[in-house]
């Protein structure tokens, strides 16, 4: 059965089309990774699946289940979504915009934290290197900090299947290869994780498979090197890129726009 399975997917915002019969699907012990060109619908598909938006027509289904037939709580409880906006508005702690991932597990808002609750925070602070940074505001962050806090407080949620928004934007390379790494951890220990992202490489290194997306539609899917091919990322970027290895990873390097190769070609 699969975490998240998404059938024939349109979405219309302001009755312009915006995502056309895609469809997706993503296994527990997977990372796949949403890429394609700015407006090409990924955060659109995000939103949908963890049922934020409107569907036109399709259907999306978690764990077997109609979207639909989820109460709230279930569903907070089965899926976390990490947004791509993470503005820092009330001055609490890290560790306490953590601990709100634990919030769909409590039975009331009168109850306490538990000792799940404590451990499952302490993990994700650490997981996101903010162990140090438990008791600073939220608003003294920087952005990078910041959107490694937004990714622990989901982390603490321990759901089923994660959705992240665009995860990796504002950080430095090191934490980059961190949340990268931190996913493909999770995986293994059965999580589902779907992500938005813009940086090629990233996504080549660490997802199972690739949803390249243009225009609204699904332009190729399936294992990262049946994806980011020359032809397939001038398509939908165009752009002319080169494959190149090196220390045993295979990359993409962008060269140029594929309207200046064509204008270079003319006599």
């Amino acid at each position: 059965m699969s975490a998240l399975r998404i059938d024939e997917l349109e979405v219309r915002l302001s009755r312009r089309p915006v995502l056309r019969k895609v469809s997706l699907m993503a296994e527990a012990g997977e990372v796949v990774g949403l890429i394609g060109p700015n407006g090409a619908g990924k955060t659109t598909l995000l939103r949908a699946a963890a049922g934020l938006l409107p569907l036109s027509t399709g259907q999306v289904r978690l764990f077997g289940r109609a979207l639909g037939d989820w109460s709230q709580a279930e569903r907070a409880r089965a899926l976390a979504y990490l947004p791509q906006a993470r503005g820092a508005v009330w001055r609490i702690t890290v560790a306490d915009l953590v601990r709100l991932g634990r919030l769909p597990h409590r039975a009331g808002w009168w109850q306490g934290p538990t000792a799940e609750d404590r451990t499952a925070v302490a993990e994700a602070l650490e997981a996101c290197d903010l162990s140090g940074l438990a008791e600073r505001p939220v608003t003294e962050l920087s952005g990078g900090e910041l959107a490694r806090a937004g990714l622990a407080r989901v982390v603490a949620t321990r759901p089923s299947l994660l959705l992240a928004d665009e995860p990796t934007a504002g950080l430095d390379p090191a934490h980059c290869l961190d949340v990268m790494r931190l996913f493909r951890r999770l995986a293994s220990e059965g999580l589902a994780v779907v992500t938005t992202l813009h940086d090629l490489n990233l996504a080549g290194r660490f997802c199972d498979r690739l949803l390249l997306l243009e225009s609204g539609r699904g332009l190729a899917e399936g294992p990262p090197e049946t994806v980011l091919t020359p032809e397939r990322l001038r398509d939908a970027y165009r752009v002319e890129v080169a494959r190149a290895t090196v220390a045993g990873e295979s990359l993409v390097v962008p060269l140029r726009r594929a309207d200046e190769s064509r204008r270079e070609a003319l006599p």
